[in-house]
């Protein structure tokens, strides 16, 4: 992998930020940075996403009208792995250059260490253990996913165990906090 694209996932973690964009930035704060080739979804009036490839923002509000409230940035590392060299947008590779199918986490760990980061790895939701593993950096409130098992219909096939999955801000305390608590076994208390 090159030292760019590592350094785009290292920027990621530590700010959780894309390209300076926080997961508050408004949707057309997010198209002046990254360009207008995405793909929206929108879920009724109250909710927004946009898809520039390897980076996915999401937005919310109260009623029509109103203005969006951003609600997270999901990187889709995964993707990577159908080697297409466009996935990170004009943008990203422009300032990062070229990236590799897959990312393997013990090198992001590792690199992180070097910087005084550490990641603190939090419960993973009962549907996705023993399959996943989340990792949380507190102070940029970014959650790290990444594959720990396989299982049929569990883990993508083309991703090894170590590989990130997904990288996400923000995860919450709050949200730590109640993975920290939640029974172990069968199902939470939300679902």
């Amino acid at each position: 992998m090159t030292p760019y694209s590592l350094a785009f996932y290292m920027d990621v973690i530590t700010t959780g930020t894309v390209l300076g964009l926080d997961p508050t930035d408004s949707p057309d704060r997010v198209t002046a940075v990254l360009g207008e080739k995405f793909a929206e979804n929108r879920f009724g009036a109250h909710s927004l996403h946009r898809d520039y490839g390897l980076a996915e923002f999401s937005w919310h509000r109260d009623a029509p009208g109103r203005a969006w409230s951003g609600h997270h940035i999901a990187l889709q590392v995964h993707r990577l792995a159908r080697r297409d060299r466009t996935l990170p947008n004009e943008a990203i590779r422009a300032q990062y250059g070229r990236f590799a199918p897959r990312l393997r986490f013990e090198k992001v760990q590792r690199l992180l260490r070097r910087r005084g980061i550490a990641l603190q790895e939090i419960p993973e939701i009962p549907a996705n253990a023993p399959y996943y593993r989340t990792f949380w950096q507190p102070d940029s409130r970014v959650a790290v996913s990444v594959i720990g098992m396989h299982g049929e219909y569990s883990a993508p096939d083309h991703l090894q165990v170590g590989n990130v999955y997904s990288i996400v801000t923000p995860m919450t305390t709050e949200e730590v906090e109640r993975r920290r608590t939640r029974p172990r076994g069968g199902l939470s208390a939300h679902g």
